[in-house]
């Protein structure tokens, strides 16, 4: 088969279509020919050397973390699919690939009304925010939300999530189009961040009645960070997802105590299969029905052929693109 290898880490030329050996399903695995992969900035951290691929190593170094396709074999122990099912899911790596192998029980069946870029869109972005906001901070209905890089993929599921939930939804993006695409998904009130001094907080305060955020969805880190705990209402949650706004910050202990806030950090990859198996089972019978009534929808901003896989690197790291960017595998 062929499949995008990173036989070296830099810049977006490294990333080469070359030929390697399919994978085999083990007992519990099912192979799926691969029709469309997401692309994630944890991609981009991969491309750099910056985030190597979880223990075992695979033989090749295939980027990305999730996908959709066609079943295209099972192993003897799997009885939930069958040859010829859509199905898309997470992965540890290799996605950029014309086949993958993936555990049973990190996939899920892609709803009718979705086609595969679509489909491939949803698995990191959804189960993400899903678990974020609902699972670890707790968000329900009548809660006051606030989502950064509102529309980013994860941002888009985020907010979407969050109205569906029943919450109050705000948020922050990087541009105007971008405040317009993330209020067209039921945010309430968008705060352009074109300049990341801004105090967002002081802004979004008067749509609040001064009340603060219950919970803060954070895709930027450490030069948020002390805004977000001034945004924070008493026992607010702020849970980061992500970095690109530094990994090290001063953190003022006394706001934690005196408005007893939670502050948390989540991923994926690292997980345990245990856990995101658990994850995928939760998402495929709370969320999915939702995805297939289209009461939710995957955003997706720019689809590639995968032989453009370096353009498709070069847009996400400029923020040029509003939800995902996702690769046509031929």
């Amino acid at each position: 088969m062929r499949a995008i290898v990173l036989d070296e880490h830099g810049g977006p030329e490294v990333l080469r279509i070359r030929e390697v050996p399919a994978p085999q399903p083990g007992p519990q695995e099912v192979a799926v020919d691969v029709r469309a992969a997401g692309v994630n900035r944890a991609d981009l951290l991969q491309r750099e050397g910056r985030y190597p691929a979880p223990e075992p190593r695979p033989a090749h170094e295939i980027p990305g973390l999730e996908m959709a396709g066609c079943v295209a074999a099972v192993g003897p122990l799997v009885s939930r699919f069958r040859v010829g099912d859509r199905v898309a899911g997470l992965l540890p790596g290799g996605g950029y690939a014309q086949r993958v192998v993936s555990h049973a029980d990190l996939l899920f069946e892609v709803p009718a009304n979705l086609g595969w870029a679509e489909a491939a869109a949803v698995p990191e972005v959804f189960l993400t925010a899903y678990d974020a906001l609902v699972l670890q901070a707790g968000m329900g209905a009548g809660d006051r939300l606030l989502v950064h890089a509102a529309a980013s993929g994860v941002g888009t599921a985020a907010v979407q999530l969050g109205r569906w939930a029943g919450a109050q939804v705000y948020g922050t993006a990087g541009s105007a189009a971008k405040c317009l695409a993330a209020e067209g998904l039921g945010a309430h009130a968008v705060v352009e961040m074109g300049d990341r001094s801004r105090d967002f907080a002081a802004i979004l305060d008067e749509h609040v009645g001064g009340h603060g955020f219950d919970v803060v969805l954070d895709l930027v880190g450490a030069s948020y960070l002390d805004r977000n705990l001034k945004a924070l209402a008493p026992r607010g949650r702020l849970i980061t997802l992500g970095l690109v706004g530094g990994v090290r910050a001063e953190i003022d202990l006394g706001q934690l105590l005196s408005r007893r806030l939670t502050v948390m950090g989540s991923n994926l990859r690292g997980r345990s299969l245990g856990e995101k198996a658990s994850l995928t089972a939760v998402f495929a019978g709370r969320v999915l029905p939702a995805l297939a009534a289209g009461r939710l929808r995957p955003i997706v901003g720019t689809v590639l052929p995968w032989t453009r896989a370096a353009e498709a690197h070069r847009l996400l790291q400029a923020d040029a693109v509003i939800g995902k960017v996702v690769l046509e595998v031929q």
